[in-house]
């Protein structure tokens, strides 16, 4: 992101158009906030506008304004234009690739004159703007398909910026740490990482992140609201994330499945003693472990197999528990219930 930043405010600072192409959620208004910022013309106002979230009709008359009569329905003072608001600012046209084809012929004709005619008015305008737009969509393909208009492509896409997605880029921890001071005012940028399990950070990081930043602040906000402890952990995480084949492939499918009744904890009291049996003849090497094993015995006995229960007392994430199970031998009660299920049922 520093490297983008850099490489726009020398766009910005000759006066040059600049494109910013990403997926959604990527931070392409952020990146344009920015670049506004670290301009000369900070001082001046930053106007957006997202072109495809407003009607047809209405873009003409939000961009370039109207004067009075201009229209039924119109202001009686009329109404200045973003691109008037804008004077000596910055002007940013979000999702231009969404722009009609009529609107576009209009803003290349004000862009190549530097002047703007609001609707009902007879003289023009001049305005003087540095312009960044935006898109998701590929703006060349959409030339070669006749939907954008090509003088326009080439009169805005002077500096391009390409913003990469969540998942390429290598700074996550940086900016879950940076998202995390966000939700909890007072702490450090260096201190933040503390309050997230190994677990639950593993999981941040290995999320594909389809709807990128935008997911990631949402995940992290919802993660806060919901926590009770000191610590993040994967229970407080939003289910898609928590569910993530990648991370949970080796833990049960249903994390939140419970014991259905007092028949399913026996049988999966008994099949672990009997795991356990087995485990310490298998191998001596596997002495060591042999207390760890007997104490989440105990916790999950003392707790009727409630997974959650016993991993608070065992100081784990559920997440951790599950893992755990796994790697000591220890078979989970559904495998133990499905099993009775069958037998009760065959």
């Amino acid at each position: 992101m520093r490297d983008l930043l850099a490489r726009g405010k020398r766009f910005v600072d000759r006066g040059l158009p600049v494109l910013i192409l990403g997926e959604t959620g990527t931070g392409k208004e952020f990146l344009a906030r920015a670049l506004h910022e670290y301009s000369e013309r900070r001082a001046q106002s930053f106007v957006a506008i997202n072109t495809a979230s407003l009607p047809e009709h209405l873009i003409e008359s939000e961009l370039f304004g109207y004067q009075r009569g201009a229209f039924s329905g119109a202001l009686p003072g009329g109404m200045k234009g973003k691109m008037q608001q804008a004077d000596g600012g910055t002007l940013f046209l979000d999702e231009i690739g969404d722009m009609p084809y009529a609107m576009q012929t209009r803003l290349l004709r004000v862009l190549s004159e530097r002047e703007v005619t609001p609707l009902g008015a007879s003289q023009p305008v001049p305005i003087d703007v540095q312009l960044i737009c935006a898109t998701h969509q590929d703006l060349a393909s959409a030339v070669a398909q006749g939907t954008f208009r090509e003088d326009l492509y080439y009169r805005i896409a002077v500096g391009v910026l390409t913003l990469p997605t969540l998942r390429e880029r290598d700074d996550k921890r940086e900016l879950i740490a940076r998202m995390l001071c966000d939700e909890w005012p007072g702490l450090r940028v260096d201190q933040a990482l503390a309050r997230v399990t190994s677990d639950a950070l593993s999981c941040l990081l290995a999320h594909a992140w389809p709807g990128n930043l935008r997911q990631m602040r949402a995940a992290l906000r919802y993660a806060c609201a919901v926590t009770s402890g000191e610590r993040l952990c994967v229970d407080d995480l939003p289910p898609e994330l928590a569910f993530s084949p990648a991370l949970h492939s080796s833990y049960p499918a249903n994390r939140h499945e419970a014991p259905r009744d007092a028949r399913i904890e026996e049988t999966a009291y008994a099949a672990s003693l009997a795991s356990h049996t087995q485990y310490r003849a298998h191998d001596a090497s596997h002495e060591p472990h042999d207390q760890e094993r007997e104490r989440i015995l105990q916790a999950l006995a003392q707790h009727r197999w409630n997974i959650s229960a016993a991993a608070r007392t065992l100081g784990f994430c559920r997440a951790s528990l599950y893992r755990k199970l796994k790697q000591l031998s220890i078979p989970h009660v559904r495998d133990c219930g499905e099993a009775l299920s069958t037998r009760h049922y065959a």
